[in-house]
């Protein structure tokens, strides 16, 4: 059956120029419809966003796939009760400051608007909400299948971050339990769970916002594989990039940003501490019908459990591509992939932050533009039917 081609805007138009029409040939598989453009970003948050300026600025045919309904990134999802004055910070994306002065505007409103500003005042090829399938090799060119078609671009930059994949832990009797489970991605503030008591499983920043919020209005239980690493040292922001960068470039996960940096001992936190919400304790393990148990026998009841378990590397679709390595992260060198220099990871492993994503983006076009100054091999052979 051919597939209906998506409606665009018209001023996008010259993003999306059919490549190739492939019709059915014995039992060939088909493609209709394939556009084509030098580079396709794969998401429109900090780092997608970066990336389309600098791509923009040096003349370069692109286009941005965004799964999001508007513009923010991973901010637009974030609850309602983070404050942009509680945020470790934005870094302002290039060439245009944030200029937001209230901290008490919810994070997600204002920087969501700021990406929209962004977006229409640099003019960037945004397309939304179009959620990519699959990354494959096409031959000449990679394919991005997608919600709205397929496209064969010389060189794609994967910006997709982390939010759109959470990580849930499995423990013995979870589905038992009658209460709620829920994960940050979920989590809309502390008002929900007034006169509850809620088990906040996780030692990164999330949970310690969670718990701070919550203990406000319910009881709360603090659970942890490890000690939470309090420092009241200044991050070195530095030490903790090079740890995830030799990482990555061995081919393991980059693992968490409160591994390599510690959670700072603020006043809000000592605060909580003096109040004994920050009082800690270890994995349970077994979750029951009406709470959790640990080892020991210990028990503690609960209508609510909110994992603040992390986020991994939203990078389902590039499977085709077969990059992971055994040690089950994708080997990196600065933002390009060393299995497939046609695909650059902004915002993952050392790139993972805003300002990261903001470098990463510059330097992830500066190869890209150097890629495309080579001639493009023939298609020819790499199509069925060819």
């Amino acid at each position: 059956m051919r597939r209906t081609r998506p409606a665009y805007p018209e001023k996008l138009e010259k993003w999306h120029r059919p490549l190739l029409r492939w019709e059915e040939s014995g039992s060939a598989a088909v493609l209709l419809d394939v556009r084509h453009s030098d580079v396709v970003v794969i998401g429109a948050g900090q780092a997608g966003l970066t990336s389309s300026y600098h791509l923009r600025r040096t003349g370069v045919d692109h286009v941005v796939l965004d799964r999001s309904d508007g513009p923010g990134g991973a901010w637009r999802h974030r609850w309602p009760s983070l404050r942009l004055g509680g945020v470790h910070g934005i870094h302002d994306l290039p060439d245009s400051p944030l200029r937001e002065t209230d901290g008490a505007r919810p994070a997600a409103e204002v920087v969501s608007e700021y990406f929209e500003r962004y977006e229409s005042e640099m003019r960037l090829p945004v397309l939304r909400p179009v959620k990519v399938h699959a990354v494959r090799d096409g031959g000449a060119r990679l394919l991005v299948e997608s919600s709205a078609g397929t496209w064969a671009a010389r060189a794609v930059i994967n910006a997709t971050g982390t939010w759109e994949n959470p990580f849930w832990p499995h423990y013995p009797g979870q589905r038992r339990f009658t209460g709620r489970q829920l994960h940050t991605a979920d989590y809309r503030g502390p008002a929900e769970f007034r006169g509850q008591h809620v088990i906040v499983v996780g030692g990164g920043i999330s949970a310690v916002e969670h718990l701070l919020e919550i203990s406000e209005v319910a009881g709360t239980t603090w659970v942890t594989r490890r000690p939470p690493p309090f420092t009241d040292t200044p991050v070195d922001g530095r030490a903790a990039v090079a740890e995830v960068e030799r990482r990555v470039r061995a081919g393991l996960p980059p693992g968490s940003v409160v591994s390599a940096t510690g959670l700072p001992n603020t006043g809000a936190v000592r605060a909580a501490w003096e109040r004994g919400v920050l009082t800690r304790l270890p994995m349970f393990e077994r979750i029951t019908a009406d709470g959790v148990e640990w080892a020991d026998g210990r028990t503690q009841r609960a209508d609510v459990i909110l994992w603040a378990t992390g986020f991994r590397p939203a990078l389902a679709h590039l499977a085709p591509l077969h990059l992971r390595e055994p040690g089950g992260g994708i080997r990196v060198a600065g933002t390009r992939a060393v299995a497939e220099p046609r695909l650059h990871l902004v915002g993952y492993g050392p790139s993972a932050s805003t300002i990261g994503a903001n470098r990463a983006g510059r330097a992830a076009v500066h190869e890209i533009h150097a890629l495309l100054r080579e001639p493009e091999r023939s298609l020819k052979g790499t199509c069925p039917g060819t």
